[in-house]
């Protein structure tokens, strides 16, 4: 089991869009945890070639894969479209795509790595056993108690509990029908009664105390992502970078992609809050609009996923930050553990 190797509880989430690049992911794997490379958004090809550079890196690390959803109709996101055509030039036409699901999935099957999780809903049995049959391990990210027992059923290696306080999209089944968001805390709870799989616990987590409250939960290990952000081997943009160092309030929001995500409130998200639940269609419109922000450095327009926490993030190397989380971690346990006796 990858998790009970690990030196440190430390996974590095994989972040879509520029991020998650080969040398954070080498740089977590080598302090001790876990890095992940994001497949989301790319072509099958450029994954191949990211799972190569990594390779030159670190012998271990993990891929997350987009899990497709349904086209959604036309008359549920064409009005919002045609708003972000009257107010930006820039926005591209809505399209539904699997972002090349059975082409990755190849890609895995002929270079498999260490973990393949999922998110945005429940892979078949036969996804989940075709990975594990490379020798890579399946994970599988859940909300709720009852993703959790879908999870199960599939044949997960490990469950990836996200609470509500985490950056970017949130991994829910079903974000039209989205039910009640949990944060972390009950959710680790209530999924560890209908299930004995490991977990992994996501959302908030920026500092050591955090880390030790999700282990103590009955995590095996946190997956962190917005602490990443301002390490110097991520591929944030200064724009970016300029907006978590900034702070501010994050919501909720489907603006940029049509699925639920969280992100530091900006003039983009306040203006277009009542966008729909339409996933993938929305992101290919809103795609240009955000490319030409971050061309021109401008924060207003970029979809800036950050966790509720972000204002712990630092600008230090990813190995320094995984290195610290656990010396804190460590530190709160055993301070926890003499005030207990």
């Amino acid at each position: 089991m990858v998790l009970e190797d690990l030196a440190r509880p430390i996974i590095g989430a994989p972040m879509g869009g520029g991020p998650s690049t080969p040398e954070l992911v080498a740089a977590v794997s080598g302090a001790g945890g876990l890095g992940f490379l994001a497949a989301g958004y790319k072509r099958a090809e450029d994954l191949a070639a990211e799972i190569a550079a990594t390779r030159e890196l670190t012998d271990r690390f993990g891929v997350n894969l987009f899990v497709p959803g349904p086209p959604a109709h036309p008359e549920r996101f064409s009005g919002y479209v045609e708003g972000l055509k009257e107010s930006a030039s820039e926005a591209g036409e809505p399209r539904w795509s699997d972002d090349e699901w059975e082409a990755k999935l190849e890609l895995l099957r002929r270079e498999p790595v260490a973990v393949v999780s999922f998110t945005f809903g429940c892979p078949s049995a036969e996804v989940v056993e075709n990975v594990r049959a490379t020798g890579a391990e399946a994970w599988l990210t859940v909300t709720t108690p009852e993703e959790a027992r879908q999870a199960a059923a599939a044949g997960a290696d490990a469950l990836v509990a996200q609470g509500h306080e985490a950056g970017a999209h949130q991994g829910t089944f079903d974000d039209e029908g989205a039910g009640e968001a949990f944060g972390l805390l009950a959710l680790l709870q209530l999924v560890r009664v209908e299930s004995d799989l490991p977990l992994v616990a996501t959302g908030g987590i920026a500092t050591g105390a955090g880390l030790a409250a999700v282990l103590a939960a009955g995590a095996r290990a946190a997956q962190i992502g917005t602490a990443f952000l301002l390490c110097p081997e991520a591929g944030t943009s200064e724009a970016y970078r300029r907006a978590i160092r900034e702070g501010g309030p994050t919501e909720l929001t489907r603006a940029f992609t049509g699925r639920r995500a969280r992100g530091i409130a900006n003039r983009f998200l306040r203006e277009h809050r009542d966008a729909p639940s339409a996933y993938p269609e929305i992101h290919y419109a809103t795609a240009p609009i955000r490319a030409a922000a971050r061309e021109r450095g401008d924060s207003e327009e970029l979809n800036l996923w950050a966790g509720q926490a972000h204002a712990l993030a630092r600008e230090e190397p990813a190995a320094d930050v995984v290195a610290r989380l656990d010396a804190e971690a460590r530190q709160a346990l055993e301070a926890a553990r003499r005030a207990d006796s």
